[in-house]
């Protein structure tokens, strides 16, 4: 089936997020990054901490996709800059936080501002929001385009986190199905 690896933005996705109540129905299936760096998110830090969750994943099944919200966006596209030949089989972008816009948390995030955008080496959703604190619609649609991913915008529904109150975010779950061409586990 699929192996999952989870990049949640900075401290972590919460209790009522919706890659949180993914991973919990995914079971073993997902791999959650562990950062040493969670509250001040080192990009190195959490590009080797995806290479540590996807290792292990790789070991659960060999279709292992990235699942990226806000800040691990970068961290995904990072690492997957990094590692080219890597047998990804998706990346799931979810509200990319422009590390331009006015809202970025550049004192707490500071080496997440040099992140590149570079095409990426495996098939990839961005989805993006129209009233994103963080990122404009015409931002995230333009990071898409720059890594070579198909856009999604999925209407006012903030940074698509915890307070966006989606739960499981079905609409969500249809279009990682659909972008990475296979039946993610319930």
């Amino acid at each position: 089936m699929v192996a999952y690896v989870i990049i949640p933005g900075i401290d972590g996705s919460d209790g009522q997020h919706w890659q949180t109540l993914w991973e919990r129905q995914w079971g073993t299936s997902a791999v959650r990054i562990s950062p040493a760096s969670w509250s001040a998110p080192d990009l190195n830090d959490w590009v080797d901490a995806v290479q540590e969750a996807y290792d292990d994943a790789a070991e659960r099944d060999r279709h292992v996709v990235l699942v990226a919200h806000s800040l691990g966006c970068w961290a995904a596209s990072t690492w997957l800059s990094k590692n080219p030949s890597s047998s990804t089989a998706g990346a799931f972008l979810v509200a990319p936080p422009d590390p331009h816009g006015p809202a970025f948390p550049r004192h707490a995030a500071a080496t997440f501002t040099e992140a590149s955008v570079r095409p990426l080496p495996c098939p990839a959703l961005v989805v993006g929001s129209t009233n994103d604190p963080y990122c404009t619609p015409e931002a995230a649609a333009g990071f898409a385009a720059m890594w070579g991913a198909r856009w999604h915008l999925a209407g006012a529904c903030g940074h698509i986190n915890s307070a966006s109150g989606l739960g499981t975010w079905q609409h969500g779950r249809e279009l990682l199905n659909s972008s990475v061409g296979t039946t993610a586990r319930p």
